[in-house]
C-alpha cells in the first residue's frame, strides 16, 4: 500500500488498527466477522468483505447496502490512519457510483484520502470484486474529525 509523499507511518498500524476497533466498535461484526483489514499506509488501507450470503439482494447480486459499509469502513479506517484513536469523528457525506454487478466473491476495497484536515477528512474509495480488475463501485466521503481537547 503506498504511504503519503512524506512516508509518515500511520497513526495506527493494522493491528493497533484492528484491536482498537474491536474495542470501540464491536458491533460491525455482529453475525460473525465479515470485514478484515489488509493493509494500512498513512491515508490510505485496503479492506477486504468476505462473501456471505447475507449481503445479497434479490436478483443475486452483491447489495448496495453492504458495499456502502465496506466503503464507510474503509473511510473510517484511512481517517484513523491519520488522526489516530478519535471514536467520535463521524460521516457527513457518502456517494457511491454503483458501476457494474459485483461477483458472488469476496469485495477488495482501496481507500485513499485526498485531503486530511484539522476537522474534515474527505477520501475516496474503489472497490472491486476479488480476482477482477474492473471496479464495481466508485465512492467519495466525507468524515468530520472532532476537535482534539486542549488544543
Amino acid at each position: 500500500m503506498p504511504m503519503s509523499p512524506d512516508d509518515a507511518p500511520p497513526a495506527l498500524d493494522r493491528d493497533a488498527m484492528e484491536a482498537y476497533l474491536d474495542a470501540i466498535f464491536p458491533e460491525i461484526h455482529h453475525g460473525g466477522r465479515t470485514l478484515g483489514i489488509e493493509a494500512v499506509g498513512r491515508g490510505t488501507c485496503r479492506i477486504r468483505m468476505a462473501y456471505h450470503p447475507r449481503h445479497l439482494r434479490p436478483g443475486g447480486t452483491l447489495s448496495g447496502p453492504a458495499m456502502m459499509t465496506l466503503a464507510d469502513f474503509a473511510l473510517y479506517v484511512a481517517v484513523l490512519s491519520v488522526v489516530g484513536r478519535t471514536p467520535l469523528a463521524v460521516t457527513t457525506n457518502l456517494s457511491i457510483n454503483f458501476l457494474r454487478k459485483p461477483e458472488q466473491a469476496d469485495l477488495l476495497a482501496e481507500c485513499r484520502l485526498l485531503k486530511a484536515g484539522a476537522r474534515l477528512c474527505v477520501g475516496e474509495v474503489t472497490i472491486r470484486s476479488e480476482g477482477l480488475a474492473a471496479a464495481v463501485a466508485h465512492v467519495t466521503g466525507t468524515y468530520s474529525v472532532p476537535p482534539r481537547q486542549g488544543v
